[in-house]
Parts: structure tokens; C-alpha cells; sequence
């Protein structure tokens, strides 16, 4: 299917959905974007991803030449129009066009992109038997260099540590922070169950705060599973009994081996299949 791909508030082909050259998101990756998931035709958790959007593009000194119950209906018309009742969607928002040279207040008339169509991110045989991971040397940027929290378009850093991972025979891998703390994957937030209790890092790690990651946290409270926030090093891995990861792509997969070494007995893990079992539940429910 042809898929319409919005722009400023008009649709356009895929071959004639174009931006100029001179937009600084291009140039310098300074934007800010959001990934959401299409669940029954519905997009799921809408507007908290909106709120991280403004709150990213507020970081960056960056004004959304819109409200955000006008980006909220477009981006609901943008689904309708490409008739997806499962699928992805890129939100992005460019500095927009100025001339050649760092300063983005010469920059004019943002650009705000909606592209609606479906993603595979893993194979499915990831989810039902588990991925591989390796450490990655590069780490996660330093937050007084950039915030983690805020979602750019600038993702070399998760770039430069993906590469490490394929390299390696990894779809993906475990990035630590500047003090050698386990940080986040290059794409996805990490949670480990050891003894029946379920640990991700906390947002002062240097991670993105995932509205995945939200979800299931919440999800753990109510099944009764005992959650913490905590800092973890790569020891911590080693030594748990689970791992899976989550991202509104990757949405819950299991992580069964890092830097080949076994987690746990190397298979996904009861936890994991019971919390993937609920979000998937609660995706369909939303």
C-alpha cells in the first residue's frame, strides 16, 4: 500500500514526502521525535508520548508550531488515512530550514512529519526464544553533555553502540553510563528479575524514561510483583534469573545471554512471559 506520510498538515506520497536540504534536523540532528505503536487503530498512550514530545522539544529551545490537541488529531488522521489498524508511528519535529552554520534561532517554520506504516523490529523467533546481547564499549551520552531524556534526532551515540552489537552477532546492546552503570540497551529500557523481584534502572541512570517501560512497571505493581529502581551494574545481569527489554517498537522481548554468558538457564523466564502476556492484554484493551 502507498502509504501517506503527513507534512505541516498536507499528505504526500512516499517518493514526494520531501523536506529541504538546509533543515538543521538534517543537518545537525536537532529535532526531537516520538515512536508509538498502533494497537486496534488505536495509538497507545498518545498523549503521554505527545507530553515527552513537548517536554524533549522544550529542552532543546524548540516551539511545535502547533498545539498539542491539534497534533493529537492529526496524528489519529494520519492513521485513519493510511487505514492501519496495527502498526508504528514516526513523529518528528525538524529545527526546520535556515542557513549553513550551528545558530537555530536563523532557522524558520518547523517541520512536523507523522509517518504511519508497519515495523519489524525483531524476528519473532526473538520473542519466543530470547535475544543475545553484548556490552557495548561506547557509553550512554554523559547528561551534562545531553540529556538522555530528551529524545533528539541527534542518535548517533545508540548508532555507534548498535554497530558494536551486530559486529558482535547482536541485534542489540547493553549501554552503561558514565560511572560504568547499566544505562538502557541502544533502543529499548532493560528490567532483570532476581529472587521474584523485578529492577530497571532509574531515570538518573541516563536513560530515556519509556512509556513502554512505564506500562510494564505498572503492569508488575498490580500482578503483585515486587518492583525496584535502582542501579544495576553488568553483574547484576550475569546473576539474574531474567531479562527482557522493552520499547514501543521492540514492545517486551526477552534477553536470554549477554557478552556470551547465559541469563539464568538461557530460556525466557516465567515473569517475562507473564508480564509480556499482560501488555499484550492491556495494548488490546487501550
Amino acid at each position: 500500500m502507498n502509504r501517506k506520510i503527513y507534512i505541516n498538515g498536507q499528505y504526500f506520497d512516499r517518493e514526494n514526502a520531501k523536506i529541504s536540504v538546509f533543515d538543521h534536523g538534517l543537518l545537525y540532528g536537532d529535532g526531537v521525535f516520538e515512536g508509538m505503536r498502533i494497537y486496534s487503530g488505536n495509538v497507545f498512550r498518545l498523549q503521554q508520548h505527545l507530553e515527552r514530545l513537548w517536554e524533549s522539544a522544550r529542552a532543546i529551545a524548540l516551539t511545535i508550531p502547533m498545539s498539542i490537541e491539534q497534533l493529537t488529531d492529526d496524528v489519529n488522521a494520519t492513521v485513519k488515512e493510511n487505514g492501519l489498524t496495527d502498526g508504528y508511528i514516526r513523529l518528528i519535529v525538524t529545527r526546520g530550514a535556515g542557513p549553513l552554520g550551528l545558530d537555530p534561532f536563523r532557522c524558520v517554520d518547523p517541520q512536523v512529519i507523522i509517518i504511519a506504516d508497519k515495523i519489524t523490529l525483531y524476528p519473532e523467533s526473538h520473542y519466543t526464544e530470547g535475544l543475545k546481547l553484548v556490552t557495548a564499549s561506547t557509553i550512554r551520552n554523559h547528561p551534562a553533555a545531553l540529556s538522555p531524556r530528551i529524545k533528539s534526532l541527534n542518535y548517533l551515540n545508540n548508532i555507534m553502540a548498535k554497530i558494536e552489537g551486530l559486529n558482535a552477532g547482536c541485534i542489540e546492546a547493553v549501554m552503561l553510563n558514565h560511572k560504568g552503570e547499566v544505562a538502557e540497551c541502544t533502543g529499548d529500557n532493560i528490567f532483570l528479575i532476581k529472587n521474584g523481584v523485578l529492577t530497571t534502572p532509574p531515570i538518573d541512570a541516563g536513560i530515556l524514561e519509556g512509556i513502554t517501560r512505564n506500562a510494564v512497571l505498572e503492569l508488575a505493581v498490580a500482578a503483585g510483583i515486587e518492583t525496584r529502581q535502582a542501579p544495576m551494574t553488568r553483574h547484576d545481569i550475569y546473576v539474574a534469573d531474567e531479562c527482557f527489554l522493552t520499547g514501543s517498537a521492540a514492545e517486551v522481548i526477552p534477553a536470554v545471554q549477554i557478552d556470551n554468558r547465559n541469563i539464568g538457564d538461557g530460556k525466557p523466564g516465567p515473569v517475562t512471559l507473564q508480564l509480556n502476556e499482560a501488555f499484550r492484554k492491556l495494548v488490546h484493551q487501550s
